[in-house]
């Protein structure tokens, strides 16, 4: 699978959140400063050809939908920044969280809750 730039990333959040739709509608749900519509266009074909959207033609537009589901690239990027970063290592990554102080209490909570349901599964 192919690495998406920011830009390619934030058009397929746009397409996953909105299930199909046309570069105007993609615009639409875009934060200003918008880009313009050519590069929204053209980066939706790039998407195309990297085999994440597809159209379907609608009169002389086309609705672009995603072919690739969130959790299908979520897994591909987290397994890559573990795989990258950490050495394979999902202990290293928390405690690379831990260190830097960006995990709160209450989601060390919630970790350890999510841990202890995925071990009595496994049981």
């Amino acid at each position: 699978m192919k690495e998406l730039t920011r830009a390619e990333e934030q058009i397929m959040q746009i397409l996953w959140k909105i299930g199909d739709g046309f570069v105007k509608d993609i615009l639409d749900e875009m934060e200003e400063p918008k880009p313009a519509y050519n590069t929204v266009s053209t980066i939706v074909r790039i998407l195309e050809q990297k085999g994440m959207v597809a159209h379907r033609s609608e009169g002389r537009s086309h609705c672009y939908y995603p072919l690739l589901g969130r959790e299908e690239y979520l897994a591909h990027t987290t397994g890559g920044l573990v795989r990258n970063y950490f050495n394979g290592s999902l202990s290293s990554l928390v405690s690379f969280f831990m260190d830097q102080k960006k995990v709160s209490g209450k989601e060390l909570d919630e970790m350890l809750r999510i841990l202890e349901e995925q071990k009595k599964k496994e049981s």
